[in-house]
């Protein structure tokens, strides 16, 4: 966490002082102390997984929140550099989880991989996780949903800016769908009906103020939006976008019946439900169509389909680590 509170401020200077001042030396031990950080991480240090996720998404600001004012260390060619080492890092530890064996045994028909890719997904520990279809659908109190939102927001919070960032560069049916699923999450028009303003009324239930946000979120649900963000941002690695948002949305509808159960039962108030209530309708139709346009046409090519894959299984360990780890803590709580 030093490093985090060291490297923080120079996040708000603008990004010449901040590759003018952090020269030398002074460039060398921070990327030293990244570095550092990082190998701690891949061996097993939890604060330090932390600490490198908690980085990242403070770089990620940069880029994906618009600054009170210009001055931003957006550019700093220093700060580029500690972010793909951050980035690096974190790509190569999915990886790890990643059977290399698994992705050759992938089908070549694209009809026959997206089935061989949904089959998988059913077969695996994130999908149907007791998280939802137990604790937060019988046992969570309202606290415990508080939590919750705080963790989701890394992802829900900014769906639409992820499939604005991700759809750069396509063409024909994939740029086609992507734009109808982002024209959906902007309430086909209507201000009120944004889905990140019906999601931001959430924090209004629950009093969550944006220093909560800060401060509350895991190391699991940082490297979760931390990995949306990463795949959807660099062009290389949209194939794993694909993935990723795919079962992001194809396992949402199952999870959120379960957050609208757990909410009815604690008489929460309706307004806080309408995002939830309305994504187990309208993700069932954003996966079907996903999957169909976007997912089927590109495994015609080899590259794509391994990329699909990766990102699809990136997204189901990361999730299922990330509900684990949201699992032991409540029942740590309740001991």
């Amino acid at each position: 966490m030093a490093l985090v509170a060291s490297v923080t401020p120079w996040l708000a200077r603008p990004a010449d002082v901040v590759d003018r001042e952090l020269v030398d030396g002074a460039r060398e031990s921070l990327l030293k102390a990244v570095t550092a950080v990082n190998r701690r991480a891949a061996d097993g240090d939890r604060d330090a997984f932390y600490a490198q996720q908690l980085l990242l998404s403070r770089s990620y600001e940069l880029v994906t929140q618009l600054p009170p004012d210009a001055v931003t260390a957006e550019g700093s060619v220093v700060v580029h550099e500690m972010t793909r080492l951050l980035e690096e890092a974190t790509v190569a530890a999915e990886e790890r989880h990643v059977d290399p064996a698994l992705l050759a045994a992938a089908p070549t028909e694209p009809k026959a991989f997206l089935s061989w890719l949904r089959e998988y997904a059913k077969g695996h520990r994130a999908y149907k996780h007791p998280y939802y279809a137990e604790f937060i659908r019988h046992q969570a109190t309202r606290a415990d949903l508080r939590k919750y939102v705080i963790q989701e927001s890394v992802v829900d919070g900014r769906f639409d800016d992820l499939l604005a960032m991700m759809q750069v560069g396509t063409t024909g049916a994939a740029k086609m769908e992507i734009a109808g699923n982002y024209w959906d999450e902007m309430g086909n028009g209507k201000p009120e009906e944004v889905h990140t303003h019906l999601f931001n009324k959430i924090y209004d239930v629950f009093a969550i103020s944006s220093e909560d946000l800060r401060r509350e979120l895991t190391a699991e649900a940082l490297l979760s939006g931390n990995l949306a963000v990463l795949l959807c941002r660099y062009r290389r690695y949209y194939p794993e976008a694909i993935g990723f948002l795919g079962m992001t949305e194809w396992f949402a509808p199952d999870r959120f019946v379960h957050v609208v159960h757990g909410w009815e039962r604690l008489g929460l108030p309706e307004v806080g439900i309408t995002y939830h209530k309305l994504h187990i309708t309208i993700d069932s139709q954003h996966a079907a169509g996903w999957f169909h346009n976007v997912v089927v046409p590109a495994a015609d090519s080899a590259f794509m389909r391994e990329g699909m894959a990766r990102g699809a299984l990136w997204r189901l360990n990361s999730s299922a680590r990330y509900l684990d780890e949201r699992l032991a803590r409540t029942a740590a709580a309740a001991s």
